[in-house]
């Protein structure tokens, strides 16, 4: 019963984002404490799982980071989807996992970031306040035009298709992507930050 009870808890459409992503054509991501999930490596999404509480079991810890990283395959998923990223710079420079990882997973942002198909956007630490700072912000649209999404402080946090909702997360990312970094000066910082690593 508990399955239900959990799936109860959300609208019937749609109880996750992360089950859209395959029929998605743009997406649309903004995080604040840590890297997206579809743009962490393993170890990167290891080092952050293993801070959660209580503590998953080994086993259980492979099992989330092996379904974390197999949802990256919507990146190269034919026709490719249009993703949009932007991240805080303060992700940038917690060194998760340690030196080596972070290295790794700045690597890796570069690699992601030179796909035709993504953009990748720095928000300056400089930039004190914008409409990103009261949550993350994920959006999907879909070939027939619909969309879901979900930000932390709108609708409980729960995903939804309301389009009063949907709306304020689109002018919200709208506003983010603009203040943030360019893809090219976004580039360049990351790179910055791999060499000073």
């Amino acid at each position: 019963m508990k399955p239900d009870v959990l799936k109860a808890r959300y609208p019937k459409k749609p109880q996750s984002l992360s089950k859209l992503e395959g029929q998605a054509v743009e997406f649309s991501m903004y995080t604040i404490f840590c890297l997206h999930g579809l743009l962490q490596t393993e170890d990167y999404a290891r080092a952050i799982m293993r801070t959660f509480r209580p503590l998953y079991q080994p086993k259980e810890l492979e099992r989330y980071v092996a379904i974390r990283i197999g949802r990256q395959r919507v990146l190269r998923r034919l026709p490719a989807p249009e993703f949009s990223f932007v991240m805080e710079e303060w992700a940038l420079r917690r060194p998760v996992g340690g030196r080596e990882v972070m290295a790794r997973q700045l690597e890796h942002l570069l690699e992601v970031g030179d796909m035709p198909n993504v953009e990748i956007q720095v928000m300056p630490t400089a930039h004190a306040q914008h409409p990103g700072l009261s949550g993350s912000v994920s959006l999907l649209k879909f070939p027939d035009g619909s969309a879901a999404g979900r930000s932390e402080d709108l609708n409980g946090g729960r995903p939804t298709t309301e389009l009063k909702v949907l709306r304020s997360l689109e002018l919200r990312y709208g506003i983010i992507r603009g203040q943030a970094f360019t893809p090219a000066a976004s580039r360049d910082f990351i790179q910055d930050l791999l060499e000073a690593t």
